[in-house]
């Protein structure tokens, strides 16, 4: 591995001060970013979407838990997935895993949750196996209301922000692909690091470690006795929403 320089304390802070004007320009990025969120048109929902919880069968009004907005990340907790019936998709774990205490969404008078096709007795069995503590529904799906295609989630996954007024809700926002990474702070963990995320697809120096992006990713419980392998299969050449990179 080639290292980079060494140098004095002084030399480092002010190469650490060069770096800090890049990252204010970042910070300021997102922020705009978010304010066009802001100003963003909204779309009314008009369907009647149901869900299975474990007190029984909700609405998507339901869904919002009295609060003004909702926010559904569609997670692939389903049958034929890999890994199933014991656990769910290997990223959408790797998601579900860094979702911290709630009570700081519901302050700002919003609601998280995710949601699967999987039934509610094998998202209530995962669960507890994970150790997640996280609302999660059973998608229902019907000749024109499933909430999964109707909202591009059929496929991939993806996070939908929705609001409403009384009974009424809008579709406010949608994150997918790499979008949904924000959500993860282990990649912004990572990405601080001198070796950073050690993927194939990084600039790093020359002899950096470096392994194929997804294909190191495991269930939690999983590390100890995980071997790199495409869990995730090979993209489809015909989708172009197809997120996986090619073998």
């Amino acid at each position: 591995m080639q290292m980079p320089d060494v140098v004095s304390a002084p030399e480092w802070e002010a190469a650490r001060t060069q770096m800090l004007e890049k990252e204010k320009e970042l910070t300021r990025a997102r922020d705009e970013l978010a304010a066009l969120r802001r100003r963003m048109p909204w779309t009314p929902v008009e369907k009647n979407y149901a869900f299975d919880g474990p007190d029984g069968t909700i609405s998507l009004l339901e869904l919002f838990d009295g609060r003004r907005q909702l926010i559904v990340y569609r997670a692939f907790l389903d049958p034929g997935v890999h890994g199933w019936p014991d656990h769910g998709c290997v990223g959408c774990s790797l998601m579900a895993d860094h979702i911290g205490n709630l009570a700081h969404l519901n302050a700002r008078d919003t609601t998280l949750v995710y949601a699967s096709r999987g039934a509610q007795a094998d998202i209530t069995r995962i669960k507890a196996r994970m150790g997640w503590d996280i609302p999660w529904y059973t998608m229902q799906a019907g000749q024109d209301n499933a909430f999964d295609v109707d909202f591009g989630v059929d496929q991939w996954h993806g996070t939908n922000a929705f609001i409403r007024d009384d009974d009424q809700i809008y579709r406010t926002y949608f994150i997918d692909s790499r979008g949904d990474e924000i959500f993860v702070n282990t990649w912004h963990f990572l990405d601080m690091t001198a070796l950073g995320r050690q993927e194939t697809w990084e600039d790093s120096p020359p002899g950096y470690p470096q392994s194929k992006p997804y294909e190191w990713w495991a269930w939690h419980d999983h590390y100890p006795e995980h071997t790199a392998s495409r869990w995730f299969g090979d993209p489809n050449p015909d989708d172009p929403r197809d997120p996986r990179p090619a073998s």
